[in-house]
């Protein structure tokens, strides 16, 4: 054999090892890399989990409290102007929906829509009612036109949110 021919099957073969060692350590790279993102995305979820947890609980307490059977009998005050108690009903609604505003970095866009939605309707409830009343009304006549209005309603916008966040949390797990 010559010389030649002997350094052309020894450089084929480095070559073929060469070939064999790259694409061995490419997979190798490649199951460390799945790897990592699959660890990474179980320690994002340990991290993320009880807040999205403490969200949902949240949305729905706050849907709760914006219910309008809720938010009168809490609110409750009959020797006030129904006027008084309108600005105070509004006032309130506005300060639940603004304590919880944060909670939108964990439940879903649709779910704070519908959350937000669900305030905006019970806003024109309220101002609905208000409207409805004479303007010597007591706070209890515009109580009253409150559960007149919601004795309509076939569901609560409020309801529809809560029984959507509950799906949406359960589908967490």
């Amino acid at each position: 054999m010559s010389p030649i021919f002997f350094l052309a099957i020894l450089g084929s073969t480095s070559i073929s090892i060469i070939i064999v060692v790259y694409l061995f350590l490419k997979r190798q790279s490649q199951k460390e890399k799945v790897n990592l993102e699959v660890e990474l995305k179980k320690q994002r979820q340990e991290f993320f989990l009880p807040n999205r947890v403490d969200a949902y609980e949240r949305a729905i307490l706050l849907m709760e409290r914006l219910h309008p059977n809720s938010l009168v009998m809490r609110l409750n005050n009959p020797g006030l102007p129904a006027k008084i108690m309108h600005a105070e009903f509004l006032k309130t609604i506005r300060e639940e929906f603004d304590h919880n505003i944060t909670q939108q970095l964990f439940i879903s866009p649709i779910a704070w829509k519908l959350l937000r939605d669900s305030k905006e309707e019970l806003v024109k409830l309220i101002n609905l009612a208000a409207s409805q009343v004479q303007d010597n009304a007591t706070a209890i006549e515009l109580s009253a036109k409150i559960f007149e209005l919601v004795a309509q309603l076939e569901k609560l916008p409020s309801e529809v949110a809560t029984e959507f966040l509950k799906k949406e949390f359960q589908e967490l797990f």
